[in-house]
């Protein structure tokens, strides 16, 4: 497995990887994504089995253009163009019907196909030489924090990559926002680095919510998820002597200060978690942000992580 800085002669071996099949670690302005040919059904299956990921989990589908989407979608309803318009390339996925061309392996056995247009300049680069629609999930193990820096990527997971792009750390830190279009009604599957607010504004009336049951079109949906070895616990007011997230000073080594502002807490909030379990003996505090809109994505990735496991 090779770390490359994203050079022209890097990218292009990296694009001729995930032609013939590899898998590739690439950054993106969420998150760091195993890349693979999303059209390989092989290559796909690979991916799932790195991360060790249920195979009814839908992967999202990242293309460099607008131009692609004939490749990727089956329609493009007048809704998809507008948001389209105002948030590509960005944090934003889009669930449509799904193309023949894109194998179910990739949407999780569905008809629908969640699709977005990345800002990362080293991502996009590398779709336009791969010269294909790129199948891109958090390079972490199934159910594990995502990676916003190469330090974080678990070993387990390097083992069975051929290439890493070195990118820095990702602007967002969170991964997209996912809006389903397949429905009469548009609604937020995941919250992410696109408000529901912003959305809104384009949409002209308010998002629908998720019925009680409800198909898995996009990741993210998962009872469980983004959650790093120790148990997360959210408190109003962290222990002393305790691993924890906290806001305001900090009281000992064990506390880690987090910002008071949404998009900096997001884009941090990864990253501190595994420093948290670095230092946790069992447990991570975590004080509870603001129940507001402009915490959902962080309060849902809160939410996800602290919740107990399913069996």
């Amino acid at each position: 497995m090779s770390v490359l800085k994203p050079s022209s002669a890097a990218l292009q071996s990296a694009a001729a990887t995930i032609r013939s099949g590899g898998v590739v670690i690439m950054p993106t302005e969420t998150v760091y994504g195993l890349a693979c040919n999303a059209t390989d059904a092989e290559a796909v299956q690979h991916v799932f089995e790195i991360k060790g990921r249920p195979a009814d989990n839908p992967l999202i589908v990242h293309i460099a253009d607008v131009s692609q989407l004939k490749q990727v979608a089956e329609s493009w309803p007048p809704l998809a163009e507008k948001l389209a318009e105002r948030f590509w390339p960005g944090p934003l996925t889009l669930v449509l019907p799904r193309h023949p061309s894109v194998p179910k392996e990739t949407t999780g056995g569905l008809d629908t196909v969640a699709v977005r247009i990345p800002s990362h300049p080293i991502a996009l680069e590398l779709i336009r030489l791969a010269d294909c629609p790129v199948a891109a999930p958090s390079a972490n193990l199934f159910m594990g924090l995502s990676p916003t820096n190469l330090n974080m990527i678990d070993p387990a997971i390097e083992i069975d990559v051929e290439v890493m792009l070195d990118g820095g750390p990702c602007e967002i830190g969170l991964e997209s926002t996912v809006v389903d279009l397949t429905d009469e009604t548009p609604r937020i599957l995941r919250p992410g680095g696109v408000s529901r607010a912003q959305i809104q504004a384009v949409v002209g009336r308010p998002l629908g919510s998720l019925p009680p049951s409800f198909v898995r079109k996009s990741p993210g949906m998962m009872h469980r998820h983004y959650a790093p070895d120790a148990r997360v616990v959210l408190v109003d007011e962290a222990p002393d002597g305790e691993a924890a997230l906290v806001f305001g000073e900090t009281s000992n080594s064990l506390h880690i200060r987090m910002p008071n502002e949404p998009s900096a807490y997001g884009a941090r909030l990864y990253a501190a978690l595994q420093a948290a379990d670095s230092r946790a003996d069992s447990v991570i505090f975590v004080e509870q942000p603001p129940d507001s809109a402009d915490w959902e994505a962080v309060n849902d990735r809160l939410q996800k992580a602290s919740a107990e496991p399913e069996f």
